[in-house]
């Protein structure tokens, strides 16, 4: 065992020990955990934004705002107001030949939660988690990505003055260490990031049994429908690209729309850009890439596209600078099933589009490749509508908007096939970090000793009874 394996172990076993000795805490002690997340995320507001915004390059903190202080202190607030309720037994009836006998399904912890965080929203992915865990109350142990080494370092720092190490502790290190934390004996293992390190993580975890929560990505498609409002469409699916340019799991990675539309598509994707990021080079407003890598991953996707036959279209004057890690968006067109841009995820501020004749061809374009985290439709029809929604699969919907169903705290977040397994965020996540314990109360009074050896009539009248009642 390594080094870094060793100390891993040894902060499993004090977050282990401290939850068997309190297997089962109270709603008070779970929401002063909640409390201090929630305080410390608003002491440490400022400090967070400039580390992430330091890592980057360039995060505007209005989009560290919006996309993580604002939905980490939601899903505090949101659980802090629920969560009491969501921890209490429900009952139930016992079957009608068990009667009078109760039965009730009681939400227990299920211990130590490992969560796994990727870099591309390092606070936001940290605490919605976590948050989930506490309220369930277990204990966690997080492991922050090295591709943001600033903000990892003041995050582990932080938690560490606002809990104590038996609570929570945070693990900074490189893939080293993260392979060793996934294959901890965890009693529960959540991990957001790319499908094939998912693949890793989940066999590294199969040796310990451990059940995991994968959130990955995949190709997340647009389909905008024959009665879309093309303005509003564009505009949707161009907020949902840009922000934190396009380095977002759920942000729309192709757009299907009517062939016939393609050129107004452009022409009004220009403008929105324009409209949205006036200064894009200079305003401090949109996002640099979050690494040299990535940066030439992503030139390569789109130069590769254009030595094969596609069209490139630059939807600002601006140009791109690698010294910033600055890529300005542009559209692809022309662009085909063998390109790399079209069988890899973006994740980025590059968006192709892919024209169509029938919206059943759109459909049979996204049933025929893996089930996406994400898919988005515009259109007005009703019918076309529930045609989409009823023939397609997809981890979660947006109908005529893009990524806000991440923040709906009623909805499961998660995907489906090679976009994930899971789902969490509200109740649905507080039920994924609990064991929902069933429990079978017999009654003083019961005729369960009407089936006990000898096997004689008696029992044979019971038995058809009961194989005539279901």
């Amino acid at each position: 065992m390594t080094d870094s394996a060793t100390k891993l172990n040894q902060r499993l076993l004090q977050l282990r020990t401290a939850q068997r000795q309190q297997p089962m805490p109270d709603w008070d002690t779970r929401a002063d955990r909640l409390r201090r997340l929630e305080k410390m995320l608003l002491e440490q507001r400022e400090a967070f934004a400039s580390a992430i915004n330091t890592d980057f390059g360039c995060r505007p903190r209005d989009e560290t705002d919006l996309l993580e202080i604002y939905p980490s202190l939601s899903a505090i607030r949101h659980s802090l107001s629920r969560g009491r309720r969501w921890m209490k037994p429900r009952r139930r009836l016992a079957d009608l030949l068990f009667l009078p006998a109760r039965t009730e399904m009681r939400p227990q912890p299920r211990g130590v939660v490992g969560i796994i965080v990727p870099w591309n929203y390092p606070l936001y992915l940290a605490v919605g988690p976590l948050v989930d865990a506490l309220a369930a109350g277990n204990r966690a142990m997080l492991k922050m990505s090295e591709f943001t080494p600033g903000f990892s370092a003041l995050f582990a720092e932080q938690v560490a003055r606002y809990f104590k190490p038996e609570e929570v502790t945070v693990v900074t290190g490189d893939a080293e260490v993260a392979q060793a934390f996934s294959a901890l004996p965890f009693d529960h293992l959540l991990f957001t990031g790319s499908t094939a390190v998912g693949h890793h993580v989940m066999r590294a975890a199969a040796a310990n049994l451990t059940p995991v929560t994968l959130e990955l990505g995949g190709k997340s498609p647009a389909i905008v429908g024959p009665g879309a409002r093309l303005d509003h469409a564009v505009e949707r699916i161009m907020f949902g690209k840009l922000v934190n340019a396009g380095q977002t799991c759920i942000a729309p990675d192709y757009v299907l729309l009517p062939r016939a539309r393609m050129g107004e598509f452009i022409d009004t994707a220009t403008r929105t850009v324009a409209k949205m990021y006036p200064q894009l080079a200079q305003g401090g407003q949109f996002a640099s890439i979050v690494s040299d890598r990535q940066f030439r991953r992503l030139v390569g996707l789109r130069d590769a596209a254009a030595a094969a036959g596609a069209s490139v279209h630059p939807l600002s004057a601006s140009s791109e600078d690698a010294s910033r890690r600055l890529l300005p968006p542009q559209l692809l067109s022309n662009v085909t099933d063998e390109m790399a841009v079209m069988r890899e995820e973006i994740f980025g501020p590059l968006l192709p589009l892919l024209p169509y004749d029938t919206l059943d061809e759109a459909i049979s374009y996204v049933t025929a490749r893996p089930h996406p985290l994400a898919l988005y439709l515009f259109e007005q029809d009703a019918s076309r509508i529930e045609k989409v929604l009823s023939q397609t699969q997809a981890g979660g919907v947006s109908v005529n908007d893009t990524i806000y169903h991440i923040a709906q705290h009623d909805l499961p977040f998660g995907g489906i096939g090679n976009s994930g397994t899971g789902g969490y965020h509200g109740e649905a996540g507080f039920r994924t970090f609990s064991h929902i314990k069933p429990v079978f109360h017999q009654a003083r009074l019961n005729g369960a000793g009407l089936l006990n050896p000898p096997y004689g009539p008696r029992f044979r009248r019971m038995l058809d009874l009961m194989l005539k009642r279901g």
